[in-house]
């Protein structure tokens, strides 16, 4: 598998939001890392096309699809060194494959094919589509959500991911959230904290120079 598609070893525990556009996932990390004083991934993938968008005018190809897995993988890697007990991601390279095998005719590169299915998390947060369309630049194709919610929830069970849906108000899920996660750390009690070193600090801005300008990959983004 491409080194630069792979995870890391971390002793901590790692869940994912995942599911369609503008459904509240980036929300509900930024939510969740500030509940468990932690570190959240951001989905590199809007940093690099909203910088494409502004330079060419131009939304995702198939061949952005490597260097923004590369890119994310690298986000990752790298704020898992950050977290406390766990981390909370926006995205992960399986919801890359939902997408490109949706906006691509199926079609999936095998390097990152081969990656969505190796790297693991312990528990994906399937959001519902019960939350307001918020446009901007890079989203599209409102009128097939519920057709993406069902490519994402099928992918989940087709590959045996552990999952719990979020439906609901942003209250309501944030209970549901948390009351997940807190039950996969009751399991563990040896994972590694950073707590000592991060209080009092702002979590959120700990990624705030990884953007795509700062962030080199293969493909040179």
């Amino acid at each position: 598998m491409e080194s630069k598609l792979q995870q890391e070893p971390a002793n901590i525990i790692k869940v994912v939001l995942f599911g369609p556009e503008s459904t509240g996932k980036t929300t509900l990390a930024q939510q969740l890392a500030r509940h468990y004083n932690t570190v959240w991934v951001p989905e590199y993938a809007r940093e690099y096309l909203q910088n494409k968008w502004n330079n060419e005018r131009k939304t995702c190809e198939n061949h952005d699809l490597l260097p923004i897995a590369k890119g994310q993988m690298k986000l990752e890697n790298r704020l898992a060194k950050k977290a406390d007990k766990i981390l909370i991601c926006d995205t992960d390279l399986l919801e890359t494959k939902v997408y490109s095998e949706a906006y691509y005719g199926g079609h999936v590169d095998p390097k990152l094919d081969a990656a969505a299915l190796k790297n693991k998390y312990d528990l994906y947060f399937l959001t519902y589509i019960d939350t307001p369309w918020e446009a901007d630049d890079l989203r599209d194709r409102p009128e097939q959500r519920l057709e993406m919610f069902t490519a994402f929830e099928a992918t989940l069970k087709q590959f045996e991911r552990p999952y719990t849906l979020l439906q609901g108000d942003k209250k309501t899920r944030l209970k549901t959230a948390i009351a997940a996660i807190d039950k996969l750390l009751s399991k563990h009690d040896d994972l590694d904290s950073f707590s000592d070193t991060l209080i009092d600090l702002d979590l959120h801005f700990l990624h705030q120079n990884t953007t795509p300008q700062n962030f080199n990959t293969d493909n040179g983004f």
